[in-house]
């Protein structure tokens, strides 16, 4: 059976509605860098999440070419995420103004994966697709001390989960971390086009500090 992270390390991908202070380690992804509203259709955004699934999906089938991962094992594609970021923008205010974003999207690659294998896989990928991938980047981001919370509905009520995250910080001791190196993370574990959206799942991550 397929190595699944979502089943292998739950307490990543599947917190509790509760706010909890959690270490994470560092880990290696796919990433596409870029600015505006996510919502834009035919935007800068989803171009770049087809950019990452289509490397994503050549890492994952390389084994079935002459192209050999030194340590490959077969595994389940991870769950899209979200580094998300404001210029200038008070940390109670950044999810407000969608056009002001910055963000990273990811795709959480297995440790086996080196720079080089993603380098073939966007070389690969747009010679088979005839696309540019060439956005497409290995990214090792060691996000460390944060506080976690599994949201359930719509992204647009976010802020009600983010403000209970908040007062749990300050509460067991902490503050919020956000930073020009730390970022507002998101998990997305339901695909918005098929959910209904009042049940969508996704995991909330804020950095934080003593």
């Amino acid at each position: 059976m397929a190595f699944d992270f979502k089943k292998e390390f739950k307490k990543f991908y599947k917190p509790s509605g509760n706010p909890e202070i959690i270490e994470i380690p560092r880990m290696n992804f796919i990433a596409v860098r870029g600015k505006g509203n996510p919502n834009e259709k035919d935007g800068e955004y989803q171009k770049a999440v087809e950019m990452l699934y289509g490397v994503a999906y050549t890492l994952k089938m390389s084994y079935k070419t002459e192209y050999k991962i030194e340590g490959f094992f077969e595994y389940v594609v991870p769950p899209l995420e979200g580094l998300w970021w404001q210029e200038n923008v008070e940390n109670k205010n950044y999810l407000l103004n969608k056009e002001l974003f910055n963000w990273i999207s990811l795709i959480r690659v297995p440790d086996f994966i080196k720079k080089e294998d993603v380098e073939w896989a966007i070389k690969c990928a747009t010679e088979k697709k005839k696309k540019d991938f060439s956005k497409v980047e290995f990214f090792s981001y060691n996000e460390g001390l944060c506080v976690q919370c599994m949201h359930i509905g719509s992204y647009n009520d976010e802020p009600k989960t983010i403000q209970r995250m908040n007062e749990f910080v300050q509460e067991s001791g902490y503050s919020i971390d956000l930073t020009d190196k730390r970022h507002h993370h998101e998990i997305y574990l339901s695909d918005p086009r098929k959910a209904d959206m009042n049940k969508m799942k996704t995991v909330i991550r804020q950095p934080i500090k003593k």
